[in-house]
């Protein structure tokens, strides 16, 4: 993916596939469950649903609190603004109108298992990212090539978690 000359409020994306030994409904069971995810994440510590005794869908929310070397920790509340089990899974971070982050996995039934997409958007909200890009006004650009790289990376990592997860049990 190419991010040279991206600024922040360009909304710069990446996606990330993997293909999965199983059939959806099966990768869902990992994908929506946002507790396990820090076990696949150098960045995310812990996350859990605001209120685990009502079943996840659109409006639910869930905290998630994340470190990173530059960044320092940070907790997050997102809000599920899609929920189509087995194909979609959506949150907004911070807020559901104006996201600091758009997340997104896909399943799509493929060749006998699941095509495995996580994609991301930054902004248009307010991220930490912001304050760094505020303190060095002219290196947003390589602010923003260096976070989407590392996003890059750590959803490599998360699709690759998931399904070695997946056909383990499988």
């Amino acid at each position: 993916m190419e991010w040279t000359g991206v600024r922040y409020a360009d909304g710069p994306t990446v996606e990330v596939d993997t293909w999965v030994d199983a059939p959806p409904e099966v990768v869902w069971g990992v994908v929506s469950d946002v507790t396990v995810m820090p076990e696949m994440s150098d960045e995310l510590a812990t996350a859990s649903w605001t209120d685990p005794t009502t079943p996840p869908g659109v409006g639910s929310t869930f905290v998630g609190t994340s470190k990173h070397d530059a960044l320092g920790e940070w907790s997050t509340t997102s809000h599920v603004v899609e929920w189509d089990p087995p194909r979609r899974f959506a949150w907004a971070v911070e807020d559901a109108d104006t996201p600091s982050s758009l997340w997104r996995f896909t399943l799509d039934a493929k060749d006998g298992g699941t095509l495995l997409r996580q994609w991301m958007r930054i902004g248009p909200g307010r991220s930490g990212l912001s304050f760094a890009i505020d303190a060095m006004p002219d290196k947003e650009q390589k602010i923003v090539f260096v976070r989407m790289r590392e996003f890059e990376k750590a959803m490599s990592r998360t699709v690759a978690d998931i399904k070695r997860r997946v056909e383990a049990v499988g």
